[in-house]
């Protein structure tokens, strides 16, 4: 996956606005983050995730795996990652005050794994990402 940046500032409200349902951004400190994802990317990202499921399913954990999610790590910075696999505690969902209208995740008690698939962008996803992830209380992050 190549990553790019644009030089237009936005919020996190703005950025759902625009982009909230377009898989191919995520927002970092207000800086609108285009991931172009690659075919070997999506690939591998894709069978992570049904490895997952099916093991997921194998030992019956009320968890689900989203097609497509956004994790607003901190109230007051204009942040939100799209992970490449996420898994969610299902249950811990009816907590989520966005989660009904649009897929955002703000409480990091909802989330039980993330994993990036690493690429062009591996600085971030070794280091910025492993250290908000941590901040926000993800218990398990794997770096593919």
């Amino acid at each position: 996956m190549t990553q790019t940046s644009s030089s237009l500032v936005l919020g996190v409200d703005e950025f759902l606005t625009r982009y909230g349902d377009t898989p191919r951004y995520e927002l970092a400190d207000g800086e609108l983050i285009d991931r172009s994802p690659t075919r070997l990317h999506e690939t591998t990202a894709g069978k992570v995730a049904s490895q997952l499921s099916i093991e997921i399913n194998r030992q019956g954990h009320p968890w689900v795996i989203p097609r497509t999610c956004l994790l607003r790590p901190f109230a007051d910075v204009a942040t939100a990652r799209r992970p490449d696999v996420v898994v969610l505690d299902e249950p811990a969902l009816v907590h989520e005050p966005l989660w009904e209208r649009e897929p955002v995740i703000t409480l990091g008690t909802s989330v039980k794994l993330v994993v990036e698939v690493v690429s062009t962008n591996w600085e971030t996803d070794y280091a910025r990402k492993v250290e908000e992830y941590a901040l926000f209380g993800i218990p398990e992050y794997w770096i593919v």
